[in-house]
């Protein structure tokens, strides 16, 4: 059961963003958010988009520091992962 966080490089709004995931459980991943004050408007489905300039203090609150295949293995394993077939019917 961990909080993990891979590398900010996804970009978007002129800055980098990382995905913050929880291998066990959603409600594990929004109390841990809440707690590091990340607004639920940045969860996508199974995933919190956080900036670049929050990721030390996430990893420093207690998020696992992964790359970003690892974080997308952990979240599959989980079975929490939304593919993107899912966010297409969903849409």
């Amino acid at each position: 059961m961990a909080i993990l966080i891979d590398d900010p490089q996804w970009p978007a709004h002129g800055r980098l963003w990382a995905h913050l995931v929880s291998d066990s459980s959603l409600d594990e991943l929004h109390a841990f958010a809440a707690s590091a004050g990340i607004p639920r408007r940045a969860f996508d489905r199974d995933h919190y988009d956080v900036p670049d300039e929050r990721h030390a203090h996430l990893v420093a609150a207690g998020a696992e520091h992964v790359g970003g295949k690892e974080l997308v293995r952990r979240l599959r394993a989980s079975g929490l992962r939304v593919t993107a077939r899912e966010r297409r019917a969903g849409a």
